[in-house]
């Protein structure tokens, strides 16, 4: 036993840890700002790592929790004004994601009850905080909080991701796939709602298709995931023999998103305007 001892003193010097032996995971807070934290418990959400989003949410609320309250109660109502305006509530809007990023965590791992704890604390505590998307926008965890928890309570699959537009058209399509169609209703739904601002605007400011590089075109993002979303819906619709639906869906892409491109992971644009037309085909509607 002293010669066991011995050996393992040795490995935990050297940096090895025994596989039959638990140990606590070590993680990095070399950068301890709110910002570099958020961003590492993203992606240990992505990366289904509980452990790893709890350590980095603890962090978080443990340095800045104190200085995002007193930016709270500093407010009547969320920040408006230019994104630097909006940015002065940096640690109400990091500590607020955070707890929002770990409600995600619990939900995915089943874990309901912890879910609905984190959420409400986003909620109760930090509910004017506001979550920057890197395409350019905020967006705001308390009420994604909210919705989170009812769909928990009512026992829903529907699940928004990081709220993203391209999470919701991805999932958009699996729900069509899997012929889910008040799943689809749910992310086009939420498509629209996040995103229909955005997307007007790229419309009106073209007159006509994206050319260019593939980047240029991937700069029309809002519109080209409008267009794509509401077809995806027009479809599911078309499947489950609602064609009066699906043609609402069909005439939506093609009246206000009509410059929508969608990619193709093979490689390729296509336009769901043309493909909405098509199908107004099929349903013979003129």
């Amino acid at each position: 036993m002293k010669i066991l001892g011995i050996v393992l003193s040795c490995l935990l010097v050297a940096g090895f840890v025994p596989a039959f032996g638990a140990t606590a995971r070590s993680f990095d807070f070399t950068d301890e700002t709110s910002n570099v934290l958020v961003q590492k418990a993203w992606g240990g959400l992505t990366a289904k790592d509980l452990e790893a989003v709890e350590a980095y949410v603890n962090k978080v609320d443990q340095i800045y929790a104190s200085k995002a309250a007193t930016m709270q109660a500093s407010l009547q109502d969320y920040a408006s004004g230019s994104n630097e305006q909006i940015f002065k509530y940096w640690a109400l809007n990091d500590v607020s994601t955070a707890w929002f990023i770990l409600g995600k965590a619990y939900r995915n791992a089943g874990k309901k009850d912890e879910a609905i704890k984190a959420y409400t604390k986003v909620i109760n505590d930090f509910s004017y905080g506001q979550c920057w998307d890197v395409k350019g926008w905020f967006w705001k965890p308390a009420q994604a909080a909210k919705e989170e928890i009812a769909m928990i309570q009512s026992g829903s699959n529907v699940d928004f991701g990081d709220y993203s537009s391209s999470t919701l058209v991805q999932k958009a399509w699996g729900s069509l796939a899997a012929k889910d169609l008040s799943s689809v209703e749910a992310y086009v739904n939420k498509t629209d709602e996040f995103y229909s601002n955005k997307a007007k605007d790229m419309q009106a400011s073209l007159q006509t298709f994206a050319s260019g590089s593939n980047d240029q075109i991937f700069k029309y993002w809002a519109l080209n995931d409008l267009g794509t979303a509401w077809f995806i819906l027009g479809e599911a619709y078309q499947n489950a023999g609602k064609n009066e639906q699906a043609t609402q869906a069909y005439k939506k892409v093609i009246n206000e998103y009509s410059f929508a491109q969608c990619w193709d992971p093979q490689g390729f644009f296509w336009n769901p305007t043309e493909a909405a037309q098509q199908k107004l085909v099929e349903l013979d509607i003129k």
